[in-house]
């Protein structure tokens, strides 16, 4: 493996239920020897993409410096706030804004309500197949990022979660032939989402836009029409602006 390869191994190890690794754990992720891991740490900490702690270490300040600066995200985010500010006042619900990054959802942008016990958050990522708003670019996407995400396999993150092909391309087609998504609990029990696909000026699927809230307050019959409409002005800006 190059440095780079070495390097990019020890950034990855880290996720949301791992903020701060020590050196054998990062040595366990990476499958790198530990005195490799304890010397590119080092080096990573002098560049700020790592920072020391009293339990290891975590991902540095550089990092959410240069994620600011990605061009395509932060364009979307910017044409979706006003939308999403107002999807949020008329439901009073969770707004989700997230793109497909290979087989798994990245959230970019997310207001309004209670976390509810939500894994997501901005910059998170959750298997597409598991969420409304993975569901529904998955759709609206080509058969090889379908196909791809089932041979990467469909983990169960809840007793509702679909965890076979057969299913999930059932879904599919079901998800096109209305214009949206639901997430019944398959992501997280007792919380749902309705979704809608966002196009881009290409008029290919770009992002998804969600409404996330309790089961026992999102009422699809009137969130999916909301979300809809949302997704749909949102698409139109896009295609305004170029992006």
């Amino acid at each position: 493996m190059s440095v780079l390869a070495r390097a990019t191994a020890l950034l990855a190890a880290f996720d949301e239920r791992s903020p701060v690794i020590g050196v054998g754990e990062l040595a366990r992720r990476s499958g790198l020897p530990k005195s490799t891991v304890h010397r590119l740490c080092g080096e990573l900490c002098s560049v700020r993409l790592l920072e020391r702690t009293d339990d290891g270490y975590q991902l540095g300040p550089w990092l959410f410096e240069l994620g600011e600066l990605v061009p395509t995200h932060r364009t979307l985010s910017e044409a979706a706030q006003p939308i999403m500010e107002d999807l949020r006042e008329a439901t009073h619900q969770r707004i989700h804004l997230a793109v497909l990054d290979g087989v798994e959802v990245v959230y970019v942008n997310i207001l309004g309500g209670s976390s509810m016990g939500l894994s997501s958050r901005v910059g998170g990522r959750l298997p597409a197949h598991s969420t409304g708003v993975g569901k529904v670019m998955l759709a609206y996407s080509s058969r090889s990022v379908l196909q791809a995400r089932i041979e990467a396999g469909l983990p169960q993150l809840t007793p509702r979660t679909i965890t076979t092909a057969e299913n999930l391309v059932a879904e599919m087609r079901a998800i096109r032939s209305i214009g949206m998504a639901f997430d019944a609990e398959e992501s997280h029990a007792g919380v749902s989402c309705v979704a809608a696909p966002v196009f881009g000026a290409d008029r290919k699927i770009v992002a998804g836009l969600s409404i996330t809230g309790p089961t026992a307050s999102l009422d699809p019959r009137t969130m999916g029409p909301a979300v809809r409409t949302a997704a749909f002005v949102l698409s139109r800006t896009l295609r305004t602006d170029g992006i």
